[in-house]
């Protein structure tokens, strides 16, 4: 049995409970939160679990194994610093740290410790996106042309991050699982609508050697909820719609280059065939990503999101926010931040 503490019980924290406090392969010791409130929540769910105001007693408590940190972005490394010295196994919620810097240390402190460190990208262990990799790699869509990534709502509203830190890891972690390649440069270009200095509405563009091209477009302030990724190839078309009931579309359409053509208007030919919806299994991404996480616990295996692929999209959001402030110039990788 795993014993399993959380850091950050707030809106999102909460469900880290809720999943942990239901777990059958782990036991939910405490919960650390500052907000007194935070109490009646967490009993509520985990009647059993003790709650603390500080997160120092969870982290030094030697009964402890494995420790979930779901706390404000800004204190994501400084945390997982801590659990890694003392001896535990970590998963930290998105973005892994604020910079580069620190996810490097993370990463380098989980190899010198020896525990497991794992990120929150949950789109990871969505059935439809999982689907969606399995069919790029196994050729039947084709050549991946370009992506593009929609991820937008009117709220919730952040003070201390932008839209680009606050909803970018979600589009570029599954971007980063399904091209299984670092950008050669990013571009991005945002506007602060409602707060002076914190851009509520941002595009960025990723460009990739091999040619591929991707687009996210990000934003809290929007007339709808929209979670949508649509990948354009050389033989079909997808799209991946997380509000929607079918949640996976494939679509047959393209353009075909005949072998042999006599004159320029044959030379494209335009293939408009049947949409295929696939039956996917619907369970709870959460719940996969915790599942997971104390799989590669109990049994000593390299997470599919460690932290290496933290560092990755840190990587790429640290770039896209030098761009953003030179509005849009592009920023290229280098080879040695291509982790």
């Amino acid at each position: 049995m795993i014993r399993v503490a959380v850091i950050g019980a707030g809106a999102w924290g909460l469900n880290h409970v809720r999943v942990l406090a239901s777990e059958p392969g782990c036991q939910l010791v405490s919960v650390a939160d500052p907000d007194p409130e935070v109490v009646g929540r967490v009993r509520a769910i985990a009647p059993e679990a003790r709650v603390y105001a500080a997160a120092d007693a969870v982290i030094s408590d030697p009964s402890i194994d494995a420790i979930v940190i779901s706390s404000p972005s800004a204190s994501h490394a400084a945390l997982a610093a801590a659990v890694l010295a003392a001896g535990k196994h970590v998963l930290v919620e998105k973005p892994l740290a604020i910079n580069r810097a620190d996810a490097v240390a993370l990463v380098e402190a989980s190899r010198i410790h020896k525990r497991i460190g794992m990120v929150g990208h949950q789109m990871i262990f969505h059935p439809a996106v999982v689907r969606l990799r399995e069919l790029l790699r196994s050729g039947a869509l084709g050549q991946l042309h370009y992506l593009h990534s929609t991820r937008v709502n009117l709220g919730r509203i952040r003070s201390d991050e932008n839209a680009l830190w606050s909803l970018g890891p979600h589009d570029l972690s599954m971007i980063d699982f399904l091209i299984e390649a670092t950008p050669q440069n990013v571009s991005a270009r945002g506007q602060s609508v409602l707060q002076p200095g914190v851009e509520d509405v941002v595009f960025v563009t990723l460009r990739y050697a091999s040619g591929e091209i991707a687009h996210i477009h990000l934003s809290w302030l929007n007339p709808r909820k929209e979670r949508r990724l649509t990948m354009v190839c050389s033989q079909k078309m997808v799209e991946f719609d997380d509000v929607a009931t079918d949640k996976l579309r494939i679509y047959d359409k393209g353009y075909d280059r005949p072998p042999v053509f006599s004159d320029y208007a044959q030379y494209l030919t335009l293939r408009d065939g049947n949409v295929h919806i696939p039956q996917l299994p619907m369970h709870e991404p959460l719940r996969l990503q915790l599942q997971h996480f104390l799989g590669c616990v109990r049994d000593g295996r390299t997470p599919l999101t460690d932290l290496a692929s933290g560092l990755r999209v840190v990587t790429v959001l640290e770039a896209a926010q030098r761009s953003l402030a030179m509005d849009g110039v592009p920023v290229a990788l280098s080879p040695e931040e291509n982790p």
